[in-house]
Parts: structure tokens; C-alpha cells; sequence
């Protein structure tokens, strides 16, 4: 698929063989903020998650993309989640899971790639994403690419004891 193909990198959908990476993201305490997970997943848990990724968004109300750079390797994940086709609107998440692969511009591209996808396919009229007041790299991703700051979620989310606020992004289609 063209829309979901860029110039350094490619979404792909959720394989088995994606087993491994997915169980060592979902039980990387480090990211635990950024999704609200407070306990790990078991292997048995993403397998079985894995083999129903096949799914249709609209059945499911979400839709998980890989990160492959062009040589194959896998990078990270893009979710489209919270897929709402009455009011055409989807949230969106963004994970490059290795340091060392951060900065490179994979995000944004392929941020770049599921903006188009949800715009062009699935007929979405707006974008939003949910960023932690201190997610300074996922602010300027998602600002950069036209996402606009629309309301402050006061002391949302508890992180070892303190609460944070959590920023709403928005991009709408503008035809």
C-alpha cells in the first residue's frame, strides 16, 4: 500500500513473528507513562492480542501499525485507537522503541504516513493525541506536523506520587 510507504521508512500490520518486540515494549516499565499500564503482559496475553490484530478498525475501534525502516528493521509502533466512524475522529500514539533510533525522523514520518492513511482511507475529519506535560520530544513531533494544543487535562495523570497534566492535541481536516 503507497499510502503507508515513505522515503526512510514503512507501516506494516502486526505479524506473529512480532511477538518478541511487542512483548518487550508492552513490559518496558520506562514507557508505562505514556499508555497507563501499570502491570506487564504475558507472552500468552500478546499472542493471543497478535492473533486477533487482524481485525477490522471498525469492528475493534483501534488499529496497530509496525515501524519498518526500509531494510526491514522494526523500529517502533503507531496506533490509531479510541476510532470513533460517527464522528469520524481517532486518537493517535506514536513509539520508536530504541534510543539509538530516536531523533532520526521515524516518528514523524510515519506520523506523516498515518495522517494520511486516516484522512484519505478512513475518511477521518480529526487527529488527537493525549502528551504529558514533560513529553517534550512528543510535543514538538506532533506541533510540527500541524497539531494544534486545544485544552489542558489539569493534574491527569498520577506518576509516582505526583500528578501531571496532560496536554490534548488536535488536528482537524481541512478539505
Amino acid at each position: 500500500m503507497v499510502t503507508l510507504k515513505g522515503k526512510n521508512i514503512y507501516l506494516r500490520a502486526l505479524e506473529p513473528e512480532d511477538l518478541d518486540f511487542v512483548y518487550i515494549v508492552e513490559n518496558d516499565e520506562q514507557i508505562w507513562e505514556m499508555s497507563s499500564t501499570q502491570t506487564p503482559y504475558s507472552r500468552f496475553l500478546i499472542k493471543e492480542y497478535l492473533e486477533n490484530s487482524h481485525k477490522d478498525i471498525y469492528e475493534v475501534k483501534q488499529l496497530r501499525l509496525v515501524i519498518c525502516s526500509n531494510d526491514h528493521a522494526t523500529l517502533g509502533l503507531i496506533d490509531l485507537f479510541d476510532f470513533n466512524p460517527m464522528h469520524n475522529r481517532a486518537g493517535v500514539g506514536v513509539l520508536i522503541a530504541e534510543k539509538e533510533n530516536r531523533g532520526k525522523g521515524y516518528g514523524a514520518e510515519a506520523l506523516e504516513l498515518i495522517v494520511n492513511y486516516g484522512f484519505t482511507h478512513l475518511h477521518l475529519h480529526q487527529l488527537y493525541a493525549n502528551i504529558s506535560e514533560d513529553n517534550e520530544t512528543s510535543i514538538k513531533l506532533f506541533e510540527n506536523r500541524g497539531f494544534n494544543k486545544v485544552g489542558v487535562k489539569k493534574e491527569w495523570n498520577r506518576v509516582k506520587d505526583v500528578y501531571k497534566d496532560e496536554f490534548l492535541y488536535q488536528l482537524v481536516y481541512v478539505h
